[in-house]
């Protein structure tokens, strides 16, 4: 995957329903804090900071240290690290689903944002610090 260079702004603002655009604003401010990066698309994932993952079947790629995707049904937030790293904290968030790296958030004003933080803030982490066997990361923005 690749940056595509769309507009944020407008991509936030083409994102339906209304509360997907409101936790789209409050999700690009609080991970432009946590990383200390710009947002910028790749697709439809507003991402912030780049890294090249590979993994030991020899599959690699490009995609964005923290990011996460306006989606109708639901806000798709990305954890390279995974959701079963953060059971623990996942357990107190608040009304959310999950995939393998997937967190899915319907209404942001359900969820305890500090515990958000707090997930985003291990995550970026774990990818600056080079990720794991099962997934080598290299940061490249």
């Amino acid at each position: 995957m690749e940056p595509t260079g769309t507009d944020v702004a407008g991509l936030i603002a083409r994102s339906e329903p209304a509360k997907r655009r409101r936790d789209a604003e409050t999700l690009t401010a609080l991970m432009q804090e946590i990383s200390g990066r710009e947002p910028v698309t790749w697709g439809t994932i507003i991402g912030f900071g780049a890294c090249h993952y590979r993994y030991p079947t020899g599959t690699e790629g490009d995609t964005g240290l923290l990011g996460f995707a306006p989606r109708k049904a639901a806000t798709t937030v990305y954890l390279l690290d995974g959701t079963d790293a953060h059971a623990e904290a996942l357990a107190s968030l608040g009304p959310h689903t999950t995939g393998a790296s997937c967190l899915y958030i319907k209404d942001l004003e359900e969820i305890d944002l500090d515990v958000l933080r707090g997930i985003l803030e291990r995550s970026l982490a774990w990818a600056e610090a080079g990720g794991s066997p099962g997934m080598e990361l290299t940061v490249t923005g």
